[in-house]
C-alpha cells in the first residue's frame, strides 16, 4: 500500500492510468475517500496518469488526534506528490479537496498545471456550525451525522433515481472515523482563503452545483471572481456533482484539462 509521510501522518495514495500521460491529481471531500472519484478515473485513465489519496483522517490514512489546519492538509497533498514522484499535475478537488486545491494554487504554484475547484468555498462560517459537527462526530460517531449529510449532498430526485449510488456515499461516510471527520471540520472552520486565492495564476475551472446547500453557488462565484481568468460552470446537482452529474462533470473536467 503506497504511503506518503507527512507531518507525522501516513497518507495512503494510489496511482493508476496511463504511464507517460499527463498527471491528474484528485482530492476527496470531507467524510469520503479516494473511491469517490471511481467514475472519473474509469473515464479518464486512458488519457491521464492519475494520482488520488485518502485525506488525513479518512480512508486508509492516519486519523489525527489533534485538529487539522488547511496548511497541514495542503502540505499533505504536496507530500503525496513527492512520494509518487510527481513534479507537476493538474488538480481536481471537491469540497474540502477544493480547499486543498486553493491552498496549492496559492502556496505551491509551481506544482499545479491546471486547477479544478468543485463545490467548494474559500471561507465557511459560522464557526458554531462546525463546532456542533465536531462534537457530534467525536461523541456519537458518523451515524449521528450521515442522514443530514446525505440530504445536503444529493438532491431528493437523485436519491430516488439512484439508491445504489446513495448507498455507496453512505458507506463512505460511515466508514470514516468520527475523530478524522472532526479534525478536518476544524480545518474548514478556521480557514479563510479569500485573499490568498487572488494569487492563483494557474488556469482555473470552478464547478458549482445549482442545488448545493453545503457550498452554495455564491461561494463558487466568490472564488471565480477572485481568481483572474477563471471559468465558472454550474451543473444541475447538489454537493457531490461528480456523482450526481457524473457524465456532465467528467466531460466538463476533461474539456478543461485538454485545452
Amino acid at each position: 500500500m503506497p504511503i506518503a509521510k507527512s507531518d507525522g501522518a501516513a497518507i495512503h495514495y494510489e496511482v493508476t492510468g496511463t504511464e507517460g500521460a499527463p498527471w491528474l491529481f484528485f482530492s476527496n471531500s470531507l467524510g469520503t475517500n479516494l473511491s469517490m472519484w471511481d467514475a472519473q478515473v474509469a473515464s479518464l485513465k486512458d488519457r491521464f496518469r492519475i494520482l488520488r489519496y485518502d485525506s488525513r483522517g479518512h480512508g486508509r490514512s492516519n486519523v489525527p488526534a489533534e485538529p487539522c489546519t488547511i496548511d497541514q492538509l495542503g502540505r499533505d497533498a504536496v507530500a503525496v506528490m513527492d512520494a509518487a514522484g510527481v513534479e507537476t499535475a493538474s488538480f481536481c478537488g471537491l469540497s474540502k479537496g477544493g480547499m486543498v486545491g486553493m491552498w496549492l494554487g496559492a502556496h505551491a504554484p509551481q506544482r499545479i498545471a491546471r486547477l479544478a475547484l468543485c463545490n467548494t468555498a474559500a471561507h465557511m462560517p459560522p464557526a458554531s456550525m462546525w463546532d456542533e459537527r465536531i462534537a457530534a462526530a467525536r461523541d456519537k460517531g458518523m451515524e449521528a451525522l450521515v442522514d443530514g449529510v446525505i440530504e445536503r449532498w444529493l438532491t431528493p430526485e437523485f436519491r430516488k433515481r439512484d439508491p445504489q449510488a446513495v448507498d455507496r456515499v453512505r458507506e463512505m461516510l460511515l466508514s470514516t472515523e468520527g475523530a478524522g471527520y472532526a479534525a478536518c471540520c476544524a480545518a474548514i472552520r478556521d480557514m479563510d482563503q479569500r485573499q490568498s486565492i487572488r494569487q492563483i495564476t494557474a488556469p482555473t475551472l470552478v464547478i458549482a452545483g445549482a442545488h448545493d446547500p453545503a457550498t452554495p453557488p455564491d461561494k463558487s462565484r466568490e472564488i471565480a471572481e477572485a481568481i483572474a481568468g477563471s471559468e465558472l460552470v454550474t451543473l444541475d446537482a447538489a454537493h457531490l456533482s461528480n456523482i450526481e452529474q457524473e457524465t456532465d462533470f467528467t466531460r466538463t473536467l476533461s474539456e478543461f484539462l485538454e485545452r
